[in-house]
């Protein structure tokens, strides 16, 4: 079996939206945030701007995953065809070059199957949650960079990178757990993996934590810079501020996911890191 790896590459999108434009849209929903509470007070009473402090905000770059496999197989295999006779009359026929006897009016014909079977899995995956997040997909119709160099260059030193909780090695080996097939085969021409894509994006995300000083709670606003939508957060990221992503940690894809595909190296397996043409980058830029 060769399975063939892209080299693992890192997008940034760019901020479609200003600061200030976010903290405004932000503070018009701060009252989603506040949930259930929110809709009693506005129930019993409108509650008032001055009731409400921002206490912290933050510009974040999100992670997520787009990886894409395809699975080739090719192989023969020896099978019996079965044909029922015209009548019990018959007893035999010959079909090219051979004879072949009837019995209980069928007749059993050896062949030679040549089979091909091709799979394909593809996942835009939260690098934080790990979810399968197929609505990703409309983040790629904004344009990215990619990233040559250190990534913590390329972003303002106030904006705080999250580190993915789910690195390269794992992603891959759970897609292809899901595309290695046990093939019953008597001669294998082909059995072929190919990860044509290992892209980690990082998206913008403005932060607002409000107070509502009357009710002593707190809740987070989010701001999506690329596409504009509003939500309600459930966390900030506070603790990584100034700290510097290991990009190597990230990409942790080599010839050893083989022992952890296959303990023991029971099954021959070859992992070849292949190298993109660069037009696919230009492409996404």
């Amino acid at each position: 079996m060769e399975i063939l790896i892209a080299d693992q590459q890192i997008f940034l999108f760019s901020d479609q939206l200003t600061p200030q434009y976010a903290e405004v849209k932000a503070w018009e929903k701060k009252m989603v945030a506040f949930g259930t509470m929110s809709k009693v007070g506005s129930f019993l009473s409108h509650p008032k701007d001055d009731d409400f402090e921002l206490v912290y905000r933050e510009h974040r770059y999100q992670p997520f995953w787009h990886v894409k496999a395809y699975a080739r197989y090719e192989y023969d295999r020896i099978a019996d065809y079965q044909f029922q006779t015209h009548g019990p009359e018959v007893k035999s026929i010959t079909f090219l070059t051979g004879q072949f006897e009837a019995v209980k009016n069928r007749i059993n014909v050896p062949v030679t199957e040549h089979c091909m079977q091709e799979e394909e899995n593809e996942a835009y995956l939260d690098g934080i949650s790990g979810a399968n997040q197929p609505d990703f997909v409309n983040y790629l119709t904004f344009s990215s960079g990619l990233v040559s160099g250190e990534l913590k260059d390329m972003i303002d030193r106030d904006s705080i990178l999250v580190p993915p909780q789910i690195r390269a090695s794992a992603i891959i080996r759970d897609m292809l757990s899901k595309l290695i097939k046990g093939i019953q085969a008597d001669k294998i021409k082909e059995e072929t993996i190919n990860v044509p894509l290992v892209d980690l994006y990082y998206r913008p995300v403005y932060a607002f934590q409000y107070r509502w000083k009357s009710k002593g709670k707190e809740a987070i606003v989010e701001v999506d810079s690329l596409t504009g939508s509003v939500k309600s957060g459930n966390r900030v990221f506070r603790e990584y501020l100034g700290k510097v992503l290991d990009q190597n940690f990230l990409f942790d894809v080599g010839a050893d996911i083989v022992s952890l595909l296959f303990p023991g190296g029971s099954i021959a397996v070859k992992v070849v890191k292949k190298y993109i043409d660069t037009s696919r980058s230009k492409n996404k830029q």
